[in-house]
């Protein structure tokens, strides 16, 4: 039950974002590798970007991938919060004294992230004719193209998620600023969780977005990047410390409102099946 809700809880929050991936990732891959001024920017801004799609490309093309995107959440983000949520319920977040633990909290999303992005990682790449097409080409391994090197970028992104989130929660509730149980717990602890994990995780984002972007040879190995600390270090190089965080307005209209509505999603489901089958 623990892996159902965190997948229904994803599941539920992906289909309110999936727009702001869709646009992200457009703007991430604007400009790759060229320096600020050498190109045509197509889309300004989020909603300049927004309207660019929408206009040229009709509505449906703000929900497109949307699909991959649920099995993603469901298997990515079922297990990650799921392992996550087992490890809290177990009590191996806390100390002896029964306080949480942020190293411990922050290792245990780290790895609870790494599960479930290996899992999820050739749903991430493509949908039914796109893996079949990949299998036949570059085997079984080739699924997983890209997956070591979006792990750092899960690593951090996970690592920070939980970690605030779970520390938030817990201070909150100590200074009881809310009724005890109160859905505003989580709901304040998700939103600071939301701008914290988009400073650490959009450089990494960025980075691996390319990386499963890019062009491959004969292989299967990529043509522009080595790996994502290549891609940090050409992008920083070729576009400045500021390409780095290209799409941030996007990445946190879109992180920001998944990461709200799915860890408040998370801990509402989780709280009310305990509820009632206690």
């Amino acid at each position: 039950m623990d892996f159902l809700m965190s997948g229904l809880a994803a599941c539920g929050a992906c289909v309110f974002t999936n727009p702001l991936e869709v646009v992200k990732t457009r703007m991430q891959l604007q400009g790759e590798l060229r320096a600020p001024g050498t190109y045509q920017r197509h889309y300004r801004n989020v909603f300049h970007a927004f309207f660019t799609i929408g206009k040229v490309d009709g509505l449906a093309a703000l929900q497109k991938g949307l699909a991959p995107a649920l099995l993603y959440q469901f298997l990515m983000n079922g297990i990650r919060l799921g392992t996550y949520g087992l490890a809290e319920a177990g009590g191996y977040l806390h100390t002896a004294e029964g306080t949480l633990s942020p190293p411990r909290s922050a290792a245990a999303g780290a790895l609870a992230g790494i599960m479930g992005a290996y899992v999820g990682s050739p749903i991430y790449m493509g949908m039914f004719q796109a893996l079949t097409e990949i299998g036949q080409k570059h085997g079984l391994v080739g699924l997983w193209r890209g997956a070591v090197g979006g792990l750092p970028r899960v690593i951090i992104g996970s690592s920070t998620q939980l970690c605030t989130f779970s520390s938030t929660k817990d201070l909150l509730s100590q200074w009881e600023i809310f009724p005890p149980q109160s859905w505003k717990v989580a709901l304040a602890a998700a939103m600071l969780s939301g701008i914290a994990v988009v400073l650490a995780m959009t450089p990494f984002d960025v980075a691996s977005t390319r990386l499963y972007n890019q062009p491959t040879d004969a292989q299967g190995k990529g043509l522009m990047y080595r790996g994502i600390l290549d891609a940090l270090l050409q992008t920083a190089r070729t576009e400045g410390i500021l390409g780095m965080y290209k799409g941030i307005g996007a990445s946190y209209f879109r992180l920001g409102p998944h990461t709200i509505l799915s860890l408040f999603f998370w801990d509402q489901l989780r709280s009310l099946y305990y509820t009632y089958t206690k």
